[in-house]
């Protein structure tokens, strides 16, 4: 092999594995992310320690659904992941363990589990969201989020709506362990 043909493979593996290195860099900070789940308060949806992929193009193209399950910038610096109940201008009420957005009643079947195990009163705690931030509406482009684990979750019933400027994406896929590997259905 001559020095030049050398040195012309040298040069396409360095552009090879430099457009390899760009391209995940693109994938991993503007598309999708890994995150790990650090905590009981979406049990028993997940598990601390699962780790998920969390899809930051999801909400550049569309807006947050109700139940979806986002990744947000916490007020203390670290990332939560959590449930959306309240979409902007919505009211919150929950009475007799029963969410009502807008006066309507909703299942949250993901509770189910969780639901049957307690006998010592309801799993969520009655409130109204005037009680809990002072308005009696989801303000505009602001989310109300909670955890699914409803007595062991620190979410907007505790440190406020979350601006839609906080919201890192969408996830649904839990990829670890393999053994819990699977998709989050939202309803």
């Amino acid at each position: 092999m001559t020095k030049t043909k050398k040195k012309n493979e040298l040069w396409e593996w360095t552009k090879a594995l430099l457009i390899a290195v760009l391209l995940a860099a693109v994938i991993r900070y503007f598309l999708f992310a890994p995150i790990v789940v650090d905590g009981l308060s979406m049990m028993p949806t997940l598990h601390d320690q699962n780790r998920m992929i969390v899809n930051k193009f999801s909400y550049e193209v569309g807006s947050p659904k109700r139940f979806d399950i986002i990744v947000f910038h916490a007020p203390e610096g670290k990332d939560y992941i959590k449930r959306v109940i309240g979409l902007p201008g919505d009211t919150i009420e929950y009475k007799n363990d029963i969410l009502y957005v807008n006066g309507k009643a909703y299942k949250e079947p993901y509770l189910d589990e969780y639901k049957k195990q307690v006998v010592d009163g309801p799993l969520t705690d009655p409130f109204t969201l005037k009680e809990k931030i002072g308005r009696s509406t989801v303000p505009k482009g602001e989310l109300f989020v909670m955890g699914d684990n409803r007595r062991f979750s620190k979410d907007s019933r505790h440190i406020g709506t979350i601006p839609l400027s906080k919201v890192i994406g969408k996830t649904n896929f839990v990829y670890w362990p393999m053994k819990d590997a699977h998709i989050v259905r939202v309803k």
